[in-house]
Parts: structure tokens; sequence; C-alpha cells
């Protein structure tokens, strides 16, 4: 206990000198630091020093093997930085570190130490740095048409085009979807599937994309659900089979091209007298050619004349 004792003032003896600790007190306002690809990231550190000495500032990625990022004298850095962090980096004289251009490869574990030649002990402290893409708007996409019978399956598509470390949340009708007894999600929660659809599944359905740098809900799609009835039966049959009638008919009727029927009117033929001095025809009717159809079926032409109010026919 006595050497216990006699360590312990001696370490005390090192640590306090004029009244103050030989080491580097360095604080870390906030050890999570969230970036967007291409914008900015603010590593913020202080520090506390009895030293006038500028500080020997040092930041190093955590990898396999840690990677050095930068090294200064206050703000002189030094030796040549590697090439991707060239024209990227600036460092200030509390120790803080500011990355420009955010890149993927810049997310991370960030270790900084900050040592003064006349303190004992070196500040050291670490800081998280995320790089995410921002999200485009998602869209709703369905393999089917968003007019379902009744006990139909459905499966319904999140998508979007940007956005990393991306996570689902999915609504009906506004208001998010808890009952997950028909409703499967896929394990990433992208796709929603529907079980044998129901009336009461009848409504609007989004969806939210969230990532550590934002969220984004996709516009409302509407799901109809009908019931499939004997009168929806009887219509669907009875508008093929009026279909096929017109078909048929127009198929029928349709006349040919080459074969003209003329006549001529009582205005340019002259009239013929009987031997009697009666007028037998006051108007003559000339058919130069037959009427034919396109179709086999036989038919014919009737022209009604009429002339003293008497018909007459012409085949």
């Amino acid at each position: 206990l006595i050497n216990w004792q006699l360590n312990v003032c001696h370490i005390s003896l090192l640590c306090f000198s004029a009244g103050g600790v030989l080491a580097v007190n360095m604080t870390i306002p906030n050890t999570l630091i969230r970036g967007t690809l291409g914008g900015e990231a603010l590593l913020s550190v202080r520090y506390n020093s009895f030293s006038l000495d500028l500080p020997v500032i040092k930041w190093q990625l955590k990898r396999e093997k840690s990677v050095t990022v930068v090294q200064s004298i206050g703000t002189d850095i030094i030796g040549t930085l590697r090439p991707e962090y060239r024209d990227r980096i600036l460092v200030f004289e509390n120790g803080t570190l500011l990355l420009h251009n955010l890149r993927i490869s810049d997310d991370g574990t960030y270790d900084v130490e900050i040592s003064i030649t006349d303190d004992t002990f070196t500040g050291e402290g670490s800081i998280t740095l995320t790089v995410d893409e921002s999200i485009s708007r998602p869209y709703i996409h369905m393999e089917a048409s968003s007019v379902l019978e009744l006990s139909e399956n459905v499966v319904l598509n999140c998508s979007h085009e940007n956005g990393t470390r991306t996570t689902y949340r999915w609504f009906k009708g506004g208001k998010p979807l808890t009952n997950m007894t028909r409703f499967v999600l896929s394990p990433d929660q992208k796709f929603l599937t529907i079980t044998r659809v129901l009336m009461g599944d009848d409504d609007t359905y989004s969806c939210a994309v969230e990532n550590p740098v934002g969220n984004v809900t996709s516009l409302p799609i509407r799901l109809t659900v009908y019931r499939r009835s004997s009168l929806y039966i009887i219509l669907s049959t009875g508008g093929i089979f009026l279909l096929i009638t017109l078909v048929t008919v127009c198929a029928c009727w349709t006349p040919s091209k080459k074969n003209v029927l003329f006549f001529a009117t009582d205005d340019v033929l002259p009239k013929m007298t009987a031997h009697n001095g009666i007028n037998a025809v006051t108007s003559l009717y000339i058919l130069q050619q037959k009427v034919t159809l396109s179709s086999p079926l036989s038919c014919y032409y009737i022209l009604s004349l009429t002339k003293d109010s008497k018909t007459k026919n012409l085949k």
C-alpha cells in the first residue's frame, strides 16, 4: 500500500508543474459529423496548453492500416499531401480540420493527435465522418396495373435514382403502414407485397426514403380494387358479340369501286308517247352496270320510282 501511494505521488509530480498540468487538454464538441457528397465537413476540436509553442497536429483516417491525412505545425502543413487530399484540406490553429469536396471514400473514423514539446502528454481524440449522397425523389413502380381484381396480388417497388445508406417507410392513406397481416416487406423494406387484395386495400400508397443527410417522400398512387360480377361478365360478352357483328356487316356491305350505277332524270331525257297519244313513260332509268358487292352474299338494290301516285320497281 505504501509503495502504491509513492507511485501515485511520483505521477502527480510529473503531471503538475507551476500549478498547471503538463498535458494538452483536448475537447471535441461533436464526435459524429454527417457530410454530403460534394459538400464540406468541419471536424472541430479545441485544445488547451500552458505552453506558448505551436502545436504539432496530426490527422489520420482509420483503415486496416491507418492513412495519414495531414500533419502540420500550427497551420503550416508538413511534407506533401497524398494525391486524394490535395487542394481539399485546411487546418486551423486550434487543430480543426476542414475537408472540401467530400467523396464517399472520405467516410470513416478520424484520429487526431495534438502535441507540444513542453507538454508531457499528447491530446488525442476521434471523430466519425459519414459521407452520403442526397436522395432524389422516389416513385412507386408497379409490375401490374393499379386497377386490381379482388384477391389478386400486387408488388409495390419504392424506386429512386440517387441516395446512399437508405431506409424505407410505407404509408397507406397518409398514415404509417402498421397492419402487417397481409402486407409483406422485403428485408430492406424497399418492396411492399400485398397478398390477395381486399376491398379495404382500395386506397392511396406512398413511400419515404431516408438516409443520414435527408428524407424524401414519394407522390401517392391510387390502388383501385374491384369485384368481378355476373353483370360485368354479361356486359363484356355482349360487347365482344356486338364488335364481331359490326365487323361482319362492314365486310358484307362494302361496295366495289369498279361498278357504278348511273340513272337519268326527267330533266335530261325526252318524253315518250304511246300510239294512242297517252304518255306512257315520263322518265327513263338506265342501269349501265350491275352493282356488285365484295361479299359473296347475293345482295340487290331496289329502286322505288313514283309516277302518278303509282310505284314502279326496278330490280
